[in-house]
């Protein structure tokens, strides 16, 4: 069985009703309890023991305790107005409202009115949390959306919008810097007039200008009376970020006007800040990309140059089913966006042939079973070649489906029917045609008409009949 240790601390180190209790023996039970000890001695006990001297010293003694206890007390106190004083200076740093409150006041009214201040900037400061989490939690969701984008034009749009609805204001602005003029242009923004979004700032020019040129961020608050003009879409309130990357400038993000409110807070801008840093990592990512991209892009095309340079049977055959092709594709009446798919499609459809030898490439005979293999993977090598670029990706089902037949005895992935893309559709037909009337180290050309005769032969079998009707009208 354990047993409870006394512990035994100092008066100043103990509670305050410990000290209270203490104070209180030593300044009014002690006086009272020799009081009753003398009225014990005459009127009890009878006793006539007690002389002036004993008298003297019990008087002293019940005067000590008091002023002990008085003295105990007042410390007490005193150590207690101090604390209320230094915790009401130090949380008036924080809390400004509390300078206003009057130190003569009683402990009670000060501690009280204290209280109702921290509990009142407590709240406050919840609101605000909960804004803020309310804020961050509608840019969360909408950038879920940004992987799906396809352009940084309509990423850097999002943004704008996201920001101008997350700090409830009337506009957003998001401008890039043109570095040769250095002046500022309109990329994406919203809430704002159609005439305002061609302006142009030179760089030290309105706020924009002026967080350009220092490459921090501004916070103006609502003014009254404005003592300077302004472009309307920069009227306080607003806050306005530089775009950096590096420490280079990319541009600025601004928003300006309240929905709701009088001015946007100050820990506002940290979020808008937040948001600038990571936009312009995102254009000069995408600034990288379509650099690379372009380079790829070139390196492609002289890829597809060089394989019809290997073989001059084949030389100029791209560009033919290129034109071949584009010309049904209008005559079907596709759209421009599909015409032009099709139409890069059909220049690249043979990239993939880079990969095979000049052995398969130029032979003169018919390919043997494993030769025909080799060729047939071309579609697929084409298809890695280009599918890296971004921009070229969706043209990766056609050239990937150009050799695919009707009834799915086509190459690579035997595919039937609606599962071949239309853009293939077309490509088989284009293509084929155009081999025909070519002649191969392996055999003359057809003549058109013999090659014309041969696309009706195989309608619905390898061809699509609406493509080859097309084609049989435009060749």
């Amino acid at each position: 069985m354990q047993t409870k240790k006394l512990k035994l601390v100092s008066i100043e180190e103990a509670p305050l009703i410990r000290k209270f209790t203490v104070l209180y023996i030593v300044m009014s039970l002690l006086p009272f309890l020799i009081i009753a000890y003398l009225f014990a001695q005459f009127y009890i006990w009878k006793s006539q023991d007690i002389n002036e001297k004993s008298l003297f010293t019990l008087f002293l003694l019940s005067g000590a305790g008091i002023l002990s206890g008085f003295w105990g007390m007042r410390h007490s106190i005193m150590q207690f107005q101090k604390i209320i004083r230094n915790t009401t200076k130090d949380l008036a740093k924080n809390i400004p409202s509390l300078n206003n409150i009057n130190l003569e006041e009683s402990e009670v009214t000060q501690l009280a009115r204290t209280f109702n201040e921290v509990t009142q900037n407590l709240e406050n400061n919840i609101k605000h949390l909960e804004a803020s989490k309310r804020t961050m939690q509608y840019v969360l969701s909408k950038l879920t959306l940004i992987s799906s984008l396809q352009t940084i034009d309509t990423f850097l749009e999002l943004i704008v919008e996201i920001t101008a609805n997350a700090l409830n204001a009337k506009t957003g602005v998001l401008m890039l810097l043109d570095e040769e003029k250095q002046e500022l242009y309109v990329k994406s923004a919203s809430g704002v007039e159609e005439n305002l979004k061609n302006i142009r700032l030179a760089v030290g020019e309105d706020a924009p200008g002026w967080v350009a040129k220092h490459k921090k961020p501004l916070f103006v608050p609502a003014l009254h009376k404005l003592e300077t003009q302004t472009k309307d879409a920069f009227i306080p309130p607003l806050l306005c970020a530089p775009m950096l990357y590096q420490d280079r400038l990319i541009g600025v993000l601004l928003v300006a006007g309240k929905v709701r409110g009088e001015s946007f807070e100050e820990d506002e801008l940290l979020l808008i800040s937040n948001l600038a840093t990571q936009t312009a990592v995102a254009v000069e990512n995408e600034r990288l990309h379509v650099d690379a991209e372009r380079t790829y892009l070139e390196t492609v095309s002289a890829l597809a140059m060089a394989v019809e340079a290997r073989d001059p049977y084949s030389r100029g055959h791209s560009d033919r089913v290129s034109r071949y092709s584009v010309k049904v594709a209008e005559k079907l009446g596709l759209a421009p966006e599909l015409t032009q798919e099709i139409r890069e499609a059909a220049e690249l459809h043979d990239v993939g042939k880079i990969g095979l030898s000049d052995d398969i490439l130029k032979k003169a005979d018919f390919l043997d079973e494993e030769e025909q293999r080799i060729i047939r993977n071309h579609p697929l090598i084409g298809e890695s070649i280009i599918r890296p670029i971004r921009s070229l990706a969706k043209l990766c089902s056609i050239v990937r489906s150009h050799h695919e037949w009707l009834d799915g005895s086509g190459y690579p992935d035997g595919l039937k029917k609606d599962k071949i893309p239309l853009g293939a559709k077309i490509l088989a037909v284009t293509d084929s045609f155009d081999a025909m009337i070519t002649d191969r180290p392996y055999r003359k050309a057809m003549s058109p008409e013999k090659a014309k005769e041969e696309l009706k032969k195989y309608i619905d079998i390898r061809y699509d009949k609406q493509v080859v009707e097309a084609f049989l009208t435009i060749a």
